[in-house]
């Protein structure tokens, strides 16, 4: 693949071309036929069309969703989708926020781009990660789409993935509560044949015998009307997931739902059973309370399948509306995951605990307007396309919150009325992992050596694993990390990152970036998001994984925070004045519980001696290659390699080791380590699998160290392999 780098530019503009909040028309045909392109908006994104220039590449496209008809298989589930209708070069900016003049390439027909894809009107992308570079050689240069990549990223594994890669959770019911949600959708204005369905299913479900009005003396009647919302919720309730079954079974069969109803509902919150409507008796409804529910409900599936900017503001102004009604308040959000449980965050209180203790996002999502709640969607939809997130979509974010310490006892998220106090709460048992457990995972060094790094890095704060390639050195990080913390459960514990030489304070501490709108904002980077996670709960250990710490520049990526970590001045007494402060009085210190560990190739030649003053706040460990007894023990029991196979590679291994050991031009941190030699995976053959490792890794590896001695590097090549 063509380095984006290398003639190719920085901006690539992805923007819509609908006009009018009441009757959008695709405006695709005048801009191409006038070159140019215009703002919809009278008072909207002035300022970011006002950013681009002459010479940047522009790409007009819709998004939808699609679910059948598509180049894979979509297992039953909707896909994000974007048209790229045309492409072009801006030539000139008029300056007004509302007209660029483009020199457009028209298309026979839309070119269908998947996953990837954005809900704004202007989509400024640039060639960051594999996915916008992707998407920029798919627009601009006409190179396919890597859909199998897309598939099985962690993003959409759950649901698009490949059946090898199995889904970590069971979300199949997302496929039924859509489907169920889009024909709910269609009784918006004629209500009588839903209530009919209502009423023959109350006769065959006792469950849903609450479903009554009262008139102004209690006495029960049957209901006049009744909002989507609270037909999900009879499903959604503390019931038996089999009595949860049969009735969405029901319910999905009067209303001609052709997906089976689940048997698995992982990440579904339920409502209080003692609050489970989203209006009030006839009585004490205001006259427009019930509509207002079903407004919202169709403004959320438009989103859900348009994701046009009017049709963001439809939903805010439908939202707003919709939570101030008695009864409803966050409940709204569940009814809105349960409809679309892709698009739509759920504000229940285990989700809202989880959002501010594990994710860093608070702003007092309780009381959340529509805006508000859109643009925390837009936040974490962003995160969750980072391998490296705690949670990938908003089904697993409800379900991780589930098994987060704190959890309902029922066994699945339940909220009540808004007081978390209506939810009963215990801590699920986490595993405990030990250095023991560390060894046991095919760790070669002695669980004594493994407690003095850990009681190294307590005491220090900052720890750095060197050492030659092969030596495991990530690997053990990850361990030492998960033992630091006493299990392996706590996932958003642990943040992992890679310096590279381009890397910047930016983009690791905080900086200005784009944001969902496309309009600069200051984001915190991954270091700051580890402090704030590690204040939240501060009785647990976090750790800061940098893998490769030296090949960018730490002094520079800490800036002034490099005084913080070390481990005397873990105090709020020695916070400091960040670069890129949100206010004249802010200050930031590391919390004690905060843990950096890095790795440290040592054998990379491109890289500079490392400031001293960078190494006085680690320790440093040295890693060795560990062909050892405990290696041997290892490979003989997992991959049933004879012990005499096994000591003549030792041998081989420790010859090889001392001659690069000796070379004036290389040195000890130049030998292979271990993990050139132990499969990660059954093998069927270990002689075939070693002459495989040495002709594609240790062969190319020796003959970069001898580049000016062929014979003398296949000479060893060989001596490997006799």
């Amino acid at each position: 693949m063509v380095d984006l780098g290398a003639g190719l530019q920085e901006n690539y503009w992805f923007v819509g071309a609908y006009f009018n909040d009441r009757d959008p028309q695709d405006q695709t045909d005048r801009f191409i036929a006038d070159g140019i392109w215009e703002n919809g908006f009278e008072d909207q994104l002035l300022d970011t069309v006002k950013s681009m220039r002459p010479g940047d590449k522009i790409a007009i496209k819709s998004a939808y969703v699609r679910k059948h008809g598509l180049p894979f298989d979509s297992h039953d589930n909707m896909v994000s989708t974007m048209g790229i209708k045309a492409v072009g070069t801006i030539t000139g900016n008029r300056g007004d926020g509302r007209y660029i003049d483009v020199d457009w390439q028209p298309f026979d027909g839309p070119r269908q781009w998947y996953f990837y894809t954005a809900r704004s009107t202007v989509w400024k992308v640039t060639p960051k990660d594999w996915k916008s570079d992707g998407l920029i050689r798919f627009a601009f240069l006409d190179e396919p789409q890597d859909l199998d990549r897309f598939r099985n990223d962690p993003t959409w594994s759950a649901r698009f993935g490949d059946a090898d890669l199995a889904m970590k959770y069971d979300f199949a019911w997302t496929t039924f509560y859509e489907e169920l949600a889009t024909e709910l959708l269609k009784f918006k204005d004629n209500r009588a044949p839903l209530l009919s369905m209502l009423g023959e299913l109350q006769q065959k479900h006792t469950k849903l015998g609450y479903l009554m009005d009262k008139d102004r003396n209690g006495v029960s009647q049957p209901l006049t009307d009744i909002c989507p919302f609270t037909v999900l919720a009879s499903f959604n309730r503390g019931i038996t997931s089999l009595k949860r079954t049969a009735l969405a079974a029901d319910w999905g069969k009067a209303l001609g739902v052709s997906t089976p109803a689940p048997v698995s509902f992982d990440g579904l919150p339920l409502v209080n059973n003692l609050n489970s409507w989203f209006f009030q008796f006839s009585d004490d409804q205001g006259r427009d309370d019930i509509d207002t529910l079903w407004n919202v409900f169709e403004a959320a599936l438009n989103l859900a399948g348009t994701a046009d900017e009017h049709e963001r503001a439809k939903f805010v102004e439908a939202y707003d509306a919709a939570r101030v009604l008695p009864q409803v308040k966050t409940k709204l959000s569940m009814g809105l995951f349960w409809s679309r449980p892709w698009n739509f965050l759920p504000l229940d209180g285990q989700s809202r605990r989880y959002l501010k203790s594990e994710l860093m996002l608070d702003g007092n999502l309780q009381t959340a307007d529509g805006a508000q709640y859109l643009a925390t969607i837009d936040v974490l939809s962003a995160k969750f396309d980072d391998a490296e997130y705690a949670v990938h979509s908003f089904p697993e974010l409800s379900w991780t919150a589930f098994l987060t310490p704190g959890s309902s006892t029922t066994g699945l998220p339940v909220d009540g009325v808004d007081q978390d106090s209506v939810e009963q709460t215990t801590a699920v048992p986490l595993t405990a992992y030990t250095v023991e457990d560390i060894a046991a995972d095919g760790c070669f060094l002695s669980p004594d050596d493994l407690r003095e790094m850990l009681e190294r890095w307590r005491n220090k704060k900052n720890l750095i694993l060197q050492g030659p390639p092969g030596t495991g050195k990530t690997w053990l990080a990850r361990r030492l990390a998960q033992a630091l913390i006493g299990t392996k459960d706590l996932r958003p514990a642990i943040r992992a990152v890679q310096f590279h030489p381009n890397a910047s304070y930016e983009d690791f501490v905080r900086g200005w970036r784009p944001g969902p709108d496309g309009q600069l904002a200051l984001i915190d980077g991954p270091f700051l998001e580890m402090v704030e996670r590690a204040n939240s709960a501060p009785e647990i250990p976090h750790v800061l994984l940098i893998e490769e710490i030296n090949r960018g520049n730490p002094v520079q990526i800490f800036g002034e925070l490099l005084t913080l970590i070390e481990a005397g001045k873990r105090s709020p007494r020695e916070a400091l004045h960040l670069a890129y402060p949100r206010s004249s009085d802010e200050t930031v210190h590391v919390p004690s519980n905060l843990y950096i560990i890095g790795t440290m190739n040592l054998a990379d030649r491109s890289l500079a001696i490392m400031d001293l003053a960078f190494r006085r706040r680690f320790g440093f460990v040295s890693l060795e290659p560990a062909i050892n007894e405990r290696w041997a023990e290892w490979m003989h029991s997992n991959f049933k390699v004879s012990k005499s196979d096994l000591k003549d590679i030792q041998l081989r291994f420790a010859s090889l080791n001392k001659i690069i050991a000796d070379d004036p031009n290389l040195g000890s941190q130049f030998m292979l380590g271990h993990s050139f030699i132990t499969p990660t995976a059954a093998i069927d053959s270990f002689g075939n699998w070693f002459k495989a490792v040495v002709a594609t890794e240790i062969g190319p590896t020796i003959d970069e160290y001898w580049f000016d001695n062929p014979e003398k590097a296949q000479s060893l090549c060989q001596g490997l392999l006799n």
